[in-house]
Formats: structure tokens, C-alpha cells, sequence
């Protein structure tokens, strides 16, 4: 039989998951969707992404890929999937894609979006999925330091330890923040890659802005000094969400 390599789409919530990435230790979202591949397929399944996300984060559109020899059609693998999968984890797509496409490899682009609720009192109906802040933002100021960080800079500042990336240097191609009339604030950054929890201690650091604790020289001084110590707090993950991969 001939081998093909699946392209999935999926969306989950990260809210009970360890992130992506199987370990020993913790249920994880790859651990739950290479299982009911492998009781579809009857084989073995490496199921790659287009990057880990960590515990308590979520996406609308992580992309992953694996090879079979299983000639099972896309669109009834896509279905039996989500049969067996939990209410959490949703395959949007299923694709036969040329060999040589890998989910992690081929991206060009990824787009996060970091939502907070800034309003005084808390939506608790979506605590698992937004960061609420009660005391005001300064929107104005954080979206002007959000425009500091476009184009191709050393992102060491807002770099976790613990990174297997030896390379701190990323190019964010768009970043901007939006607040809409129920108070949500949406923190969007497309870029070519991300360091170790890059998104949440850049969220972490704007809302040091926005609360006036820094304003827009000090952030410039933090993204150019390269010291994670300079940056503010990390922020928590269930407000962070993979929205997309471009290839």
C-alpha cells in the first residue's frame, strides 16, 4: 500500500490538556489524537504540529500532519475522529497532502491572539479562556508599543528559560490590540516564529504598560536589552489562542 501524508486541522481547548506535546507526566492534546488515529488506522501514528502550545492554551487552527499507509478516505477518517475524540478536540480538516509538506517545517507564518477581559467585574462563564483584569487599560499606549515590536528583532527579553531555541531573533510581520464593547481586549502578533512563551510575557509586559507601570520608552528599553529580567510578568495561558498557520 502506498504511503500518504494527512494534513489535519484541528481546534481544541487547552483548558485539562498539558499542551500539545506528549509527555509522561499529564494528558496532552497530541496523546488524544494520535491514540484514536491509531485506533482508525490500526497502526502506529507520529503525528507532527506546527508547534507546541503549552498547558491551558488553546487554537482555533493548529495544523498537523502524519504518514499512513492506511488508505482509509479523508473525509470518513475526518468523521470517525471526531466520534472518538472528546467534546474538546475538534479535526475542522482533513487533507491528503504531498510527502514533502510537514506541519512544523513548512509554515511560513503563525497568528496568535491573546484575549483580556478588562472590566471590572469577571465573565465566569469564560474564566477558562480570557485573562481578567479589572482595573483600565490604556489601550492607546499599549497598541503604540505593540508597533515597536514589527520587523525583525532579538526577542531574548521576552524569551522563557528553558528554550531549546538557540536563535532569539523573530520577525513579527503584523501586532496590534483591539477592545470591543463587552470589554474583551484582543492582542493579535503574526510572525515567522515564536520563542518559548514569547506571546504571554510580550502580553504579560503591555499590560505592565497599560496599567502605567511603563510606557513606551521603557518597553523599548526592555525589547532592546535583550534582559528577560526588564520585562514584565508572564501572563496566564488560557487567554492565548493559535488562530492560524500560513504556508
Amino acid at each position: 500500500m502506498a504511503l500518504r501524508n494527512i494534513r489535519l486541522v484541528v481546534a481544541y481547548d487547552g483548558t485539562r490538556y498539558h499542551g500539545w506535546q506528549q509527555q509522561k507526566n499529564g494528558l496532552t492534546v497530541q496523546e488524544v489524537i494520535g491514540k484514536s488515529l491509531q485506533v482508525m488506522t490500526e497502526l502506529p501514528v507520529k503525528l507532527l504540529a506546527s508547534g507546541r502550545t503549552d498547558a491551558g492554551v488553546h487554537a482555533l487552527n493548529q495544523v498537523c500532519n502524519f504518514e499512513t499507509h492506511s488508505q482509509i478516505p479523508v473525509d470518513a477518517l475526518k468523521r470517525g475522529l471526531n466520534a472518538l475524540l472528546p467534546p474538546d478536540i475538534l479535526v475542522k480538516d482533513a487533507a491528503a497532502v504531498p510527502l514533502t509538506f510537514h506541519a512544523r517545517y513548512r509554515a511560513k507564518s503563525k497568528t496568535y491572539e491573546f484575549r483580556i477581559l478588562n472590566r471590572r467585574h469577571p465573565d465566569i462563564f469564560r474564566r477558562s479562556t480570557l485573562w481578567h483584569i479589572r482595573y483600565p487599560l490604556d489601550v492607546e499606549k499599549m497598541s503604540e508599543c505593540l508597533s515597536l515590536l514589527k520587523g525583525t528583532h532579538d526577542f531574548s527579553a521576552f524569551k522563557s528559560s528553558g528554550s531549546a531555541n538557540t536563535d532569539p531573533v523573530r520577525t513579527i510581520l503584523t501586532a496590534g490590540v483591539e477592545k470591543d464593547e463587552d470589554g474583551v481586549l484582543r492582542v493579535v502578533l503574526e510572525g515567522n516564529g515564536f520563542l518559548r512563551h514569547m506571546v504571554r510575557n510580550i502580553v504579560g509586559t503591555l499590560v505592565e504598560v497599560g496599567q502605567g507601570r511603563m510606557d513606551t520608552k521603557d518597553f523599548a528599553e526592555v525589547l532592546d536589552s535583550g534582559d528577560r529580567r526588564l520585562a514584565g510578568r508572564k501572563a496566564p495561558p488560557q487567554g492565548l489562542f493559535l488562530m492560524a498557520v500560513k504556508y
